[in-house]
Parts: C-alpha cells; structure tokens; sequence
C-alpha cells in the first residue's frame, strides 16, 4: 500500500461549498426508466454490505427449523429497513439546513457523533474480520488449492485495488457485478434443491407462527429480527453513499426512492432463496447447520459437487461484496461522526478526512489487520458473530430513539417535523429495537456463561 497511488479517492464536498455547488454536483435528474436503472447504484452497494455470510446461515438455519412457515417474518424485516432507511434519506435529502444524518445527531448532543463513529468502527472492523474469514474460506473450499490464509491475503490486495481508486465508482461497479453473480448462484441453486412457489407464497404472505422450534419463541425471533434489523448503525451507511453517488437534493427523491426499493427487492430475493435451500434439503432431513462450511458439504452431498461450487461462490460474493462495501462505507461515517464532534480538526484539515493521518492508520487496521482472525486458533466465525451482535447491542435503542427526536425537532427537520407516518415507523422500530437489545444482552451473557 503505497501512499497516494493506493489512498487516492474522491474528494468530499467541503461542508463550506454545499450551498454553493450543491446544484452542480448533483447527479442528473433520470428522465427515462433507463435512465432511473442507470441512477440506480447507493442502495445496491449498501445492501451488499448489509448481506454477509450470516445471512446465509441464518436463512438457512431458519428454513431447516420452520420449512417455509416464517418466511414473511424476514421478508417483514427487510420492508421495515426499507421504511426506516428511506425516512433516513428523506431526511437528509428535505432537512433545510443539509444536515448529514450524523451531523443531526450532532444537534442532539456534541458528543453524539464521536460516539457512533467509534461504534462504526467497532462494527466495522468485527464484521470485516469475519467476512474476510468467511470469503477466504470459501476460495480454499471453491478451489481445494493453498490455504485460507493465502486466499485472505488474495482478498485482501483486491480490496486494495478497488478501494484504492475512485472509491465510489469502483465499489458500485463491483457490487453490482457481484449482485449479478449472487443472483444467479442463489436462485440457482434454489431451483435446483427443488423450489415449490406456492409453499413459498403462503410463508410470505400466510403469516403463521410455528409452535416453538430450538430456544427461542417464533414470535420472540420475528421481533427480535425485525429490532436487530431497525437499530443497526449498519443503516446509517445508505445516506453517505448517495452522498458520493450525487443523491443530495430534494429532486433526487423518485430516484433514490427507486434505488433503495429495488435494492431490498434484491435482498428479498437472495436471502429467500437460501431460505429454500434450508425448507427443501436440510428440513426433510432433519439436519441443520452451525458454519458455511456445514452447508456446503451438505450442498455437495445432496446436489453433487456443482451444487457445492455454486455455494462457495456466493458465499464469496456475499462476504467480499461486504468487506470492501463495509471498510468504505464505516470509515466514511466514522469520519463524519469525529469531524462533526470536533470541529477544529476538522478545519485543520479542511473537512477532507484524506488529509488526516488517523485515516491511513484507520484503512489499515480495517481492511488489513482482519486477516489475524483467520490464522489458526483464532475465533471461528461463529464466535466473531457473537462478538459482533455484542458490538451491535448499545447501539440498537441509540440509534433509533435519536433518530425518533431528530425527525420531531423543527430546529432541525423544519416544517417536515412531526410527519405522523415517519414517527409511528421510527417509534415502533424504537421499541423493537429496545426488546431486540435486551434479548441479545441476554443472549450473549448466556454464551459467556456456556
């Protein structure tokens, strides 16, 4: 990683320039339908980084336990980040004073945005560690060639490629060819573990609840999802990419709008297709699944070794689309949050955190020093989950119950303050979000007991 050659991106628009330039810099207004699919791109790179390895279990896990019974309750978690996230970016397209989401906690308390900043980054390194593990493994198992820690080192120097650039440009070209491919192995890989659509029609929209499968209550997982999913800081990363892709006036709402729906259609899509995999081969089986490499060797067993290579290949998409989505998109808030709580390093370094030198050192630790957790004896990826549910559980009811204050204050949201539909949908996430907090506290205390 040699100085600038690697560390050259796109300049961030000085907070002193907005009102000047925000007219020229924002992308064009589309006036086609190809030109909304051309404008499409934020919501593409953040879903990405949203889908991880995980996701891929948990569907999984999920369709083994309850066949296609509580499908809506994901399908109902991933809407409700729809709704919340797009009241994000409603805000920050409509508030009068362009406030950036972080810079509207900020209005809350000086010390606001430091905090989430150092959440993001908390969060951000947790989950880069174990999807770096997770897309490191999936090329050993794709190939059978090396080790894991000669593929982490091959993932790593990509991300280095990438980010390296025009970091917008190239993370959005990347995601979206990534999404292509993910596209095709998951629904692929559904068809051929025997999908039955009116099975699955009637878990999305039935909305039974199974008697008790495991630990946990099904009514206790749909809450407790729909809470984890509302209060992740993960969803504060959306507004700073329309930032980069030019989304940052009122007249970019449709497209935005557009862009983020289609993006959640997409993660409907992915994660019900793994769902499938878990209902029609490990549900019939009795089996179930604790890694991606239990998958996958059940994957082989079942569909053969095309079946297993199409799964290690969108794990591979899943886990490296968020490695490098992720160390870009937290690093990026991270600086939003220091420089909006410390306003005089921000102008020591003219609002342009690619000037600091906490920068570099944070680029490296976050997209180099992952690669720790994949040597042997270290953490698995179960652990790091753990580890990172345990980071996620402060910020849950934080998150939302300032976002609840921010979209009521006048002083800060104008005359779109007090919106009855944007309150009731943040206000119950916010209690969502509290149970889901308390249920993972309780959770991880108990893992640390076992």
């Amino acid at each position: 990683m040699k100085g600038s050659s690697v560390l050259k991106q796109e300049e961030p628009v000085l907070e002193q320039e907005t009102t000047k330039t925000v007219k020229q810099q924002g992308a064009p207004i589309p006036t086609s339908f190809w030109g909304y699919v051309k404008g499409f791109g934020p919501g593409i790179v953040v879903v990405l980084t949203w889908l991880g390895a995980g996701d891929l279990v948990d569907s999984s896990v999920a369709g083994a336990n309850y066949g296609y019974t509580l499908m809506w309750a994901l399908a109902a978690a991933l809407l409700v980040r729809f709704a919340l996230v797009n009241t994000i970016a409603k805000f920050q397209l409509f508030n009068p004073s362009k406030y950036s989401i972080i810079q509207a906690y900020g209005r809350l308390h000086p010390l606001y945005p430091g905090l989430l900043g150092g959440g993001s980054l908390l969060y951000g390194y947790v989950s880069a560690a174990y999807c770096l593990s997770g897309a490191s493994y999936a090329l050993y198992h794709l190939t059978g060639l090396f080790t894991p820690i000669v593929w982490a080192l091959v993932n790593i120097v990509l991300a280095l490629l990438i980010t390296g650039r025009s970091v917008y440009k190239q993370v959005e070209l990347v995601q979206k060819i990534i999404l292509a491919v993910m596209t095709i192995c998951l629904v692929g890989i559904a068809i051929m573990a025997g999908f039955q659509p009116n099975e699955a029609l009637k878990g999305v929209f039935l909305f039974e609840l199974p008697e008790q499968q495991g630990a946990f209550d099904s009514l206790i997982i749909v809450v407790s999802l729909i809470g984890a999913v509302g209060g992740s800081i993960a969803n504060l990363l959306y507004p700073e990419w329309m930032k980069q892709k030019g989304y940052i006036n009122p007249e970019h709402r449709k497209v935005q709008k557009y862009d983020l729906l289609f993006a959640t259609i997409m993660m409907i899509i992915l994660n019900l297709s793994v769902w499938v995999i878990g209902a029609e081969i490990l549900n019939p089986r009795g089996l179930t699944v604790n890694s991606v490499e239990d998958l996958g060797s059940i994957l082989g067993e079942v569909l053969g070794r095309s079946g297993e290579i199409i799964l290690y290949l969108a794990v591979w998409a899943a886990t490296f689309s968020t490695f490098v989505g992720g160390t870009d998109g937290y690093i990026r808030l991270a600086f939003d949050g220091f420089y909006t709580s410390s306003p005089k390093r921000k102008a020591k370094y003219e609002g342009n955190f690619l000037k600091d030198p906490a920068y570099k050192i944070i680029y490296v630790v976050m997209l180099v020093l992952p690669i720790i957790w994949v040597f042997p004896g270290m953490p698995g990826f179960v652990q790091l989950t753990v580890l990172s549910n345990a980071a996620l559980i402060f910020f849950l009811p934080i998150i939302s119950i300032g976002l609840l204050i921010i979209i009521n204050k006048k002083s800060i949201y104008g005359n779109r303050a007090h919106n009855l539909l944007d309150t009731i949908i943040v206000g119950v996430l916010s209690i969502f979000a509290l149970w889901s907090a308390y249920h993972l506290a309780e959770t991880f205390i108990k893992s640390l007991i076992g």
